[in-house]
Protein backbone atom coordinates (compact mmCIF):
# COMPACT_ATOMS: atom_id res chain seq x y z
CA UNK A 1 0.00 0.00 0.00
CA UNK A 2 1.38 3.93 -0.93
CA UNK A 3 1.93 6.19 1.81
CA UNK A 4 -0.46 8.43 -0.09
CA UNK A 5 -3.23 6.66 2.09
CA UNK A 6 -1.60 7.55 5.34
CA UNK A 7 -3.31 11.54 6.12
CA UNK A 8 -6.36 11.05 3.62
CA UNK A 9 -7.23 14.28 4.81
CA UNK A 10 -4.80 16.39 3.77
CA UNK A 11 -4.47 18.62 0.77
CA UNK A 12 -0.36 18.17 -0.18
CA UNK A 13 1.25 15.12 -0.66
CA UNK A 14 4.73 14.45 -0.94
CA UNK A 15 6.18 13.01 -4.21
CA UNK A 16 7.70 10.19 -2.12
CA UNK A 17 4.11 9.38 -1.14
CA UNK A 18 2.67 9.22 -4.58
CA UNK A 19 5.62 6.40 -6.19
CA UNK A 20 3.20 3.38 -5.56
CA UNK A 21 -0.19 5.14 -5.63
CA UNK A 22 -2.42 2.28 -7.42
CA UNK A 23 -3.71 3.97 -10.67
CA UNK A 24 -7.44 2.44 -11.43
CA UNK A 25 -10.38 2.88 -14.27
CA UNK A 26 -13.42 4.51 -14.17
CA UNK A 27 -14.92 1.38 -13.87
CA UNK A 28 -12.72 1.20 -10.43
CA UNK A 29 -10.44 -1.44 -12.05
CA UNK A 30 -6.92 -1.62 -10.80
CA UNK A 31 -4.54 -0.55 -14.17
CA UNK A 32 -1.48 0.13 -12.43
CA UNK A 33 0.77 2.18 -9.96
CA UNK A 34 3.06 5.62 -10.17
CA UNK A 35 6.37 4.86 -10.45
CA UNK A 36 7.76 8.60 -10.15
CA UNK A 37 6.61 11.88 -11.40
CA UNK A 38 8.18 13.80 -14.24
CA UNK A 39 8.43 17.79 -13.02
CA UNK A 40 9.10 20.79 -15.21
CA UNK A 41 11.97 22.57 -14.16
CA UNK A 42 11.59 25.69 -15.22
CA UNK A 43 7.28 25.83 -13.97
CA UNK A 44 7.96 23.59 -11.17
CA UNK A 45 4.57 21.81 -12.46
CA UNK A 46 4.03 18.06 -12.06
CA UNK A 47 3.80 16.93 -16.10
CA UNK A 48 3.69 13.43 -16.21
CA UNK A 49 3.15 10.78 -13.97
CA UNK A 50 4.97 7.86 -15.21
CA UNK A 51 2.32 4.24 -14.38
CA UNK A 52 3.65 1.16 -14.20
CA UNK A 53 1.44 -1.93 -15.21
CA UNK A 54 1.62 -5.64 -16.29
CA UNK A 55 4.27 -7.73 -15.11
CA UNK A 56 4.38 -10.79 -12.24
CA UNK A 57 6.57 -11.14 -9.33
CA UNK A 58 8.24 -7.35 -10.10
CA UNK A 59 9.10 -8.78 -13.70
CA UNK A 60 8.02 -7.78 -16.94
CA UNK A 61 6.52 -3.92 -16.18
CA UNK A 62 5.61 -1.40 -18.74
CA UNK A 63 6.27 2.40 -17.84
CA UNK A 64 4.31 4.84 -19.56
CA UNK A 65 4.39 8.64 -18.93
CA UNK A 66 0.87 9.73 -18.78
CA UNK A 67 0.06 13.12 -18.62
CA UNK A 68 -0.85 14.45 -15.22
CA UNK A 69 -3.97 16.18 -16.00
CA UNK A 70 -5.43 12.81 -16.70
CA UNK A 71 -5.30 11.98 -12.87
CA UNK A 72 -7.79 12.73 -9.94
CA UNK A 73 -7.26 11.54 -6.86
CA UNK A 74 -9.95 10.08 -5.23
CA UNK A 75 -10.07 9.54 -1.72
CA UNK A 76 -12.42 6.27 -1.34
CA UNK A 77 -10.14 4.61 -3.58
CA UNK A 78 -6.81 5.99 -2.22
CA UNK A 79 -5.50 6.24 -5.69
CA UNK A 80 -5.84 8.20 -8.62
CA UNK A 81 -8.35 7.57 -11.18
CA UNK A 82 -8.37 8.14 -15.11
CA UNK A 83 -10.56 7.77 -17.77
CA UNK A 84 -7.15 6.46 -19.58
CA UNK A 85 -7.48 2.74 -20.41
CA UNK A 86 -4.80 0.15 -20.38
CA UNK A 87 -5.11 -0.24 -24.24
CA UNK A 88 -4.65 3.54 -24.44
CA UNK A 89 -1.50 3.56 -22.48
CA UNK A 90 -0.20 -0.25 -24.62
CA UNK A 91 -1.05 1.79 -27.84
CA UNK A 92 0.18 4.97 -26.31
CA UNK A 93 2.85 6.75 -28.52
CA UNK A 94 7.20 5.63 -28.14
CA UNK A 95 7.80 8.56 -25.70
CA UNK A 96 11.95 7.18 -24.69
CA UNK A 97 14.59 9.29 -22.47
CA UNK A 98 15.73 10.73 -25.54
CA UNK A 99 12.18 12.51 -26.44
CA UNK A 100 12.05 14.00 -22.96
CA UNK A 101 13.71 17.39 -24.77
CA UNK A 102 11.30 17.06 -27.47
CA UNK A 103 8.27 18.91 -27.70
CA UNK A 104 6.70 17.35 -30.75
CA UNK A 105 6.98 13.79 -29.28
CA UNK A 106 5.46 15.25 -25.94
CA UNK A 107 2.53 16.97 -27.97
CA UNK A 108 1.81 13.58 -29.36
CA UNK A 109 1.39 12.38 -26.47
CA UNK A 110 -0.93 14.53 -25.03
CA UNK A 111 -2.64 14.24 -27.87
CA UNK A 112 -2.78 10.71 -27.84
CA UNK A 113 -4.82 11.15 -24.37
CA UNK A 114 -6.73 14.26 -25.25
CA UNK A 115 -5.60 16.25 -22.42
CA UNK A 116 -4.12 19.84 -23.11
CA UNK A 117 -0.65 20.67 -23.60
CA UNK A 118 1.20 21.30 -19.82
CA UNK A 119 3.32 23.85 -21.14
CA UNK A 120 0.30 25.54 -22.99
CA UNK A 121 -1.87 26.49 -19.73
CA UNK A 122 -1.54 29.61 -18.30
CA UNK A 123 0.98 29.71 -14.92
CA UNK A 124 -1.03 30.19 -11.33
CA UNK A 125 1.18 32.81 -9.44
CA UNK A 126 0.73 33.89 -6.06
Amino acid sequence: MAKATVHPNRQLISSEDVKGTDVYATDGTRIGDVEHLLIDKVSGRVAYAVIRFGGFLGLGHSHYPLPWMALKYDIDLAGYVTGITEQQLRDAPAFSGESWGDRSAAAAVHKHYGVPNYWELAAHTA
